[in-house]
């Protein structure tokens, strides 16, 4: 790798991968897994799938998740008010 193209641990990515980019990826995550435990439910309702276990723990991953990313956005939305009582 040249000298000048190092590219800092954590920062943005050559790609255009920026912080609008990780929010994006991290609301389809919580998304994916909220369809993922819609699908064991209906499975576990219609008696496709006889594993409950496995609709249980689907149900607690997505809702884990979401509380996660419900926790995550209520700090930003704080540091966001935060940074705009700051004086000039």
């Amino acid at each position: 790798m040249p000298a000048g193209d190092s590219i800092a641990p954590g920062g943005p990515k050559p790609g255009g991968d920026g912080f609008g980019s990780i929010i994006k990826d991290a609301v389809e995550q919580i998304d994916s897994s909220q369809k993922g435990a819609e699908t064991e439910i209906s499975k576990a309702v219609t008696g496709e799938s006889p594993d409950l276990h496995k609709t249980i723990i689907a149900l607690q991953t997505a809702d884990l998740k979401f509380q996660l990313g419900l926790q995550v956005r209520n700090k930003f939305i704080g540091a966001f008010e935060e940074i705009m009582r700051m004086p000039v």
